[in-house]
């Protein structure tokens, strides 16, 4: 039986709550019922065949005879929570386009066009009083040339760099690993509502969920995906920064680092990184000018004056990460070459594309 008067994204948010349900599982479900009410529905034997694990069916069934779709979506409404959903238009193009992709993102505060030129920081949470320093001149700078600075809100060089990105009159996006209800640390909650109303708070995790310790390297990889590139500050060899700096190098995002000294363990990890071919930091215009970042403001002006037209739709359809030369693109858009060159201008005004020298062209 299928239910009327829902808000469709209401079962997506059901669906979230699965234990054993992770993006890959979401995907086969929504490709083999057609929709996320239909999934949620689903005879108990389709489910089966359609290979999920036994835990993940009784899971779903336990759930569904527990929760009502309806009282789920008012229950965010009241708290002030949006979601968005892997087909919403509004879902970060940046994050859509990571291997594993969270189906569902529930988000306190505002998304906004501003956050598609966004850097990631972060660091140990036992930042020295040098961490804290390069983070608040480095992270200020990069805040108030126009970029959106995403981090954790993990204790020490997650706070330090979205209380940077604020100083400087920046917007900010913090990732959990938990659901909105259950903001962790706790000492972040006045951080957390400052935050909100400058940027967003964004998790995959519905409410509810505590912030365990399995839920992190999750988060990590969104904190990447939401960004152009990711800073590492201060981190040991083994920990969240650098799991954040491995996903960000997986999903094709240039790495930073910051040196510092061989004799402190916060360092071990930058200074490595740096080893691995990460770019080293010393200022800001080492980010800005790495990922041209050093006009968004006018980029982002150019975007709002000048909205898209199905020529530039399918010339960007066209570009990647990987070069690709004007004249491939030309023939497979079918269009005439003055046309392409000036609609690749035009994308490169609104930073939406990038030339690498030699006629070739890449995604902005």
């Amino acid at each position: 039986m299928v239910a009327t008067g829902v808000d469709q994204r209401a079962y997506w948010v059901l669906l979230s709550k699965v234990a054993g349900i992770g993006p890959a599982r979401f995907g086969r479900l929504l490709e083999r019922f057609g929709s996320a009410e239909a999934a949620w529905l689903a005879p108990a034997l389709e489910l089966a065949q359609l290979g999920l694990e036994p835990r993940a069916v009784r899971s779903l069934l336990d759930l569904r005879g527990k929760l009502d779709p309806e009282s789920e979506w008012r229950r965010l409404e009241q708290l002030g929570v949006s979601v968005l959903t892997l087909d919403d238009p509004s879902y970060p193009p940046r994050l859509r386009e990571i291997p594993d992709p969270p189906p569902v993102l529930f988000v306190s505060g505002a998304l906004t066009v501003a956050d598609e030129w966004a850097v990631a920081v972060v660091g140990t949470r036992r930042a020295t009083p040098y961490g804290r320093q390069v983070v608040e001149r480095v992270v200020g700078e990069v805040a108030r040339a126009g970029v959106t600075i995403v981090s954790g809100l993990a204790r020490g060089i997650d706070t330090f760099a979205h209380r940077a990105a604020l100083a400087a009159g920046g917007r900010t996006i913090a990732v959990l690993g938990s659901g909105l209800d259950r903001l962790y640390p706790e000492e972040n909650r006045g951080l957390a509502a400052e935050l909100k109303e400058r940027g967003a708070i964004v998790t995959e995790f519905p409410l509810g969920t505590p912030p365990d310790a399995v839920n992190f390297p999750r988060r990590n990889r969104i904190v990447s995906g939401l960004s152009i590139g990711t800073l590492v500050v201060e981190a040991d060899f083994k920990s969240g920064a650098m799991i954040t700096a491995n996903a960000a190098a997986e999903q094709g995002r240039d790495v930073f680092a910051v040196p510092g000294s061989i004799l402190n363990p916060s360092s071990a990890g930058p200074n490595q990184l740096i080893k691995e071919g990460a770019k080293v930091v010393t200022s800001a215009d080492d980010i800005l000018e790495e990922l041209h970042l050093t006009a968004v403001v006018e980029q982002r002006t150019a975007r709002e004056l000048l909205p898209s037209d199905p020529t530039e739709a399918a010339i960007l359809a066209r570009l990647s990460h990987e070069p690709t030369h004007v004249d491939e693109l030309a023939r497979a858009a079918g269009l005439p070459m003055a046309v392409v060159s000036s609609t690749l201008t035009m994308l490169e005004l609104k930073g939406l594309a990038r030339q690498l020298g030699g006629m070739l062209y890449v995604r902005g």
